[in-house]
């Protein structure tokens, strides 16, 4: 598929998406929901992958176009898994959208952080599990925060069981993320697979994710700034819609072409030096390997669209 030629790329730019068959993660909400729709009004059938199967079927029955509903709790490894082992079709294209944001502390079913566990290590699971079916690309939905001064992997303590930050938990896993899909990219490659691992970020959009952040001051400072800062959630899906349907190198990073890539229409977004670091991207997924216990399962060597 060729990009429109044109400079400021939108939704109404989608090609045909006819017989294509996408997962969103997270569609219940925001960026998911406008990714979902988007992707069903250009004619995919979209599978709204949510923890709130009644939640996501009330969000389906506004979609435009073919969709269903299928439970997915990201932080729960067990579901993940009944998630993949229920598949039983080719699956076109993965968008892992699901995320939190600077939560209270917790820690999910299998004892992990929740941010690491519902951000990258079940994405990680996910998309390893599902692989063997998919026929094109993956995107991840990263996050600019990963390119905060001093943001890292804490491989001493990636779980945060010596201390927890909230935001330092947040960014980690979307630095996790951009590691995620340059590993991805470099094992597909490896394998001879045309299937394509990309990352995007919405630049600041208002979504519900804000609202759930750790601390009242907080959730306060942040629902100012999306009445003064931000960008809708229609214009925060668009980097997500572009990585999902244009013709990218894998690896891509797409973000809004705005200031500081805040707002804007996409375009190709900056990394941080670890997040291009190939000794960071093998270490964590050697790592999320050993906590998820899936490992790589590629598709079909040569499989993909070309």
């Amino acid at each position: 598929m060729s990009t429109p030629n044109r400079t400021r790329w939108t939704a109404a730019d989608l090609p045909p998406l006819t017989g294509r068959t996408v997962i969103v993660t997270g569609a219940t909400s925001g960026l998911g929901t406008v990714t979902a729709r988007e992707l069903a009004r250009a004619g995919a059938h979209v599978v709204l992958a949510v923890r709130d199967t009644a939640r996501g079927r009330d969000v389906a029955s506004t979609l435009p176009g073919s969709t269903e509903v299928r439970r997915l709790d990201l932080s729960s490894l067990a579901s993940v898994r009944a998630f993949a082992d229920a598949w039983d079709r080719p699956l076109d294209v993965l968008v892992n959208n699901a995320g939190i944001m600077a939560v209270p502390e917790a820690r999910s079913a299998d004892g992990f952080e929740m941010q690491l566990a519902t951000n990258h290590l079940g994405p990680f699971a996910l998309t390893n599990l599902l692989l063997p079916h998919i026929t094109d690309r993956i995107v991840t939905v990263a996050s600019n925060a990963h390119r905060r001064p001093g943001v890292d992997i804490d491989f001493d303590d990636i779980g945060s069981e010596r201390s927890y930050s909230p935001w330092r938990a947040y960014q980690q896993s979307k630095l996790a993320n951009l590691l995620f899909t340059r590993e991805l990219q470099k094992r597909l490659t490896a394998a001879g697979s045309r299937v394509t691992a990309h990352a995007a970020h919405p630049g600041y959009a208002a979504t519900s994710l804000q609202g759930r952040t750790a601390g009242a001051g907080q959730r306060l400072m942040m629902a100012v700034a999306n009445r003064l800062v931000a960008q809708p959630d229609s214009m925060g899906a668009l980097p997500s819609l572009y990585a999902a349907t244009q013709s990218l190198p894998g690896d891509s990073y797409t973000g809004p072409d705005g200031r500081g890539e805040l707002r804007g229409h996409p375009a190709p977004a900056r990394r941080s030096e670890h997040a291009l670091d190939d000794a960071r991207a093998r270490r964590l997924w050697n790592l999320s390997e050993e906590l998820t216990g899936v490992r790589f399962a590629p598709p079909q060597a040569g499989s993909g669209r070309r």
